[in-house]
């Protein structure tokens, strides 16, 4: 527990003042990429004292200057601040509807568009979501998602949700699948403990959902991808 102390610590005495000069510029100006910047090294600075080592490969397959959905699988609380300082430009994601409640950090993700979900099955909702998604998309801003929709107990690959892969055939972007493998041991699902640790990700090359004739094709091809990087036994 004193990693996970040690991080906390980290988080607020470089997150306090970072909120309280880049919020208010990012209010101010409606630029909200110093405030991204400043919170990707926050986290940076939090792995690194927590003894975090991270691996990332494949970075060339990304497309420059276009903005792609990138597709991951899910072990761990540490995957998205894991992946998202790695991901070139801005990303937005998904985030559960109520995170946004949140103080500071729930205002953080509208400043900077991610996207509120439901987990209920609401159609309709997920069809709102989907449209934010779109629009982010238009203004260049990748767009992230763990496609199994939830964290995976044992580390193995859960079903995929639809939901992704009816934006790709919407909007014809990129899909980048991304593999994510170690956080599943540093800090487990149902645990707030942090262990030190290597937490590996790997880009593939991108898929795009034109090539495909069906979502159900596009989701097997991007499962595939995503399992082809990831250690046997979370293969599913």
């Amino acid at each position: 527990m004193i990693v996970t102390f040690l991080v906390f610590i980290t988080i607020l005495v470089l997150g306090i003042p970072g909120a309280i000069v880049f919020i208010p510029l990012a209010m101010i100006t409606g630029n909200v990429k110093p405030l991204y910047a400043v919170c990707c090294g926050i986290v940076r600075s939090a792995f690194a004292v927590a003894g975090i080592r991270l691996q990332a490969e494949g970075m060339e397959n990304v497309p420059a200057g276009q903005a792609c959905i990138f597709m991951a699988n899910h072990v761990s609380n540490l995957d998205p601040p894991a992946l998202i300082p790695h991901i070139p430009g801005r990303t937005a994601g998904f985030a559960k509807r109520s995170v946004f409640n949140l103080p500071v950090f729930g205002y953080c993700l509208k400043l900077g568009e991610f996207i509120p979900v439901d987990r209920t099955g609401n159609r309709e909702s997920a069809v709102e979501s989907i449209g934010l998604a779109r629009q982010v998309l238009d203004k260049g801003i990748h767009i992230t998602t763990f496609v199994e929709g939830t964290r995976s107990r044992d580390g193995r690959l859960l079903p995929f949700k639809k939901g992704p892969f009816y934006l790709a055939a919407a909007t014809g972007a990129p899909c980048i699948p991304v593999s994510i493998y170690g956080t599943e041991g540093l800090m487990a699902k149902g645990s707030f403990a942090i262990k030190p640790g290597t937490v590996h990700i790997v880009f593939h090359a991108p898929i795009s959902p034109a090539e495909f004739a069906t979502r159900e094709d596009l989701l097997i091809a991007v499962r595939e991808a995503i399992a082809s990087g990831l250690p046997e036994w979370m293969r599913g």
